[in-house]
């Protein structure tokens, strides 16, 4: 038996990291939105007990490193399940790797969604973060998506309103950031620059989307430098981007455009700039389920 799960990609319209806690982790702000880029987890099982990784992509771990093995193994002790726990985990990757648009979470959000299903357990979405929040910050809201307020270590997850309907143009330059290294920066240098937090709530609320764009700030963008960012921001601009911002720890830098043709446009101005560049939309959802025909189609 297998199950196939489409773990959808997720950007920050706001993130503010609050303090670094006792523990080593950081308290944040961070207003979440899952995007329409996905990738495809298929997870069957097999004979033996050992968890075996694939993935369409060089350059991803197939260990006990990779976040989708974490999220196996913290399912199966979660749940106790001891017998007959081999499985076979294949991911189809389009989320560009080490990009700020949690990736690696999204993989072990739909592993965990994957494995509810295959074994049964009827968990709910908060019983399965519960799960997923200790192998990765993302990966609670990766379970949920949609458009979530994400504090503590980003285990409290509360409703905002979901983004009017707009186009979202993604631009990866040929970099990487480790996520690690950028909150250390943060613990050295700190921020000078506080976002508005209450403002971006008050503009969620009422859908504004111009006000949303405002407003959106990502505090890693001070101090954590981006290779072509400002060319990448400048050709959004021009095109007609009313909002553009870093996701995550970058590197990658999106815009919010209301025009799809405006968004294609950029798109084509920016190969000279990114890697990886995709026009996308928001989803409300951070894991689906795919039927056996939808399996078959994917």
């Amino acid at each position: 038996m297998k199950i196939k799960v489409n773990a959808y990609a997720k950007i920050n319209l706001m993130l503010d990291i609050i303090c670094r806690r006792t523990d080593g982790y950081h308290d944040l702000f961070m207003i979440m939105q899952s995007i329409g880029l996905y990738d495809t987890v298929t997870v069957t099982q097999i004979k033996g007990r050992e968890i075996i990784i694939s993935c369409n992509v060089d350059g991803i771990p197939l260990d006990e490193n990779n976040i989708a093995y974490k999220a196996a193994k913290a399912f199966f002790s979660a749940q106790k399940i001891r017998k007959n726990k081999g499985i076979h985990i294949d991911i189809v990757k389009r989320i560009p790797h080490a990009a700020g648009l949690a990736g690696g979470s999204a993989d072990g959000a739909g592993v965990l969604v994957a494995l509810n299903k295959l074994y049964g357990t009827n968990l709910s979405d908060d019983e399965l973060c519960k799960i997923g929040v200790k192998i990765g910050a993302d990966v609670p809201f990766c379970i949920k998506g949609g458009t979530l307020l994400a504090q503590g270590v980003g285990d409290v997850l509360n409703k905002v309103k979901p983004l009017r309907k707009c186009f979202i143009l993604l631009a990866k330059p040929d970099c990487s950031v480790n996520t690690g290294f950028a909150y250390s920066q943060f613990d050295s240098i700190g921020k000078n620059h506080t976002p508005d937090k209450m403002g971006m709530l008050c503009a969620m609320q009422s859908r504004d989307l111009k006000e949303i764009c405002a407003k959106m700030e990502n505090v890693f963008e001070q101090f954590i430098d981006v290779p072509n960012k400002v060319d990448i921001r400048d050709i959004m601009r021009k095109n007609g981007a009313i909002g553009v911002c870093m996701s995550g720890s970058g590197p990658t830098v999106f815009g919010i455009f209301e025009n799809r043709e405006q968004a294609d446009t950029a798109a084509k101005e920016l190969t000279v700039y990114a890697k990886d560049i995709v026009v996308t939309k928001p989803v409300s959802k951070g894991c689906k389920v795919l039927s056996e025909t939808q399996q078959e189609n994917e």
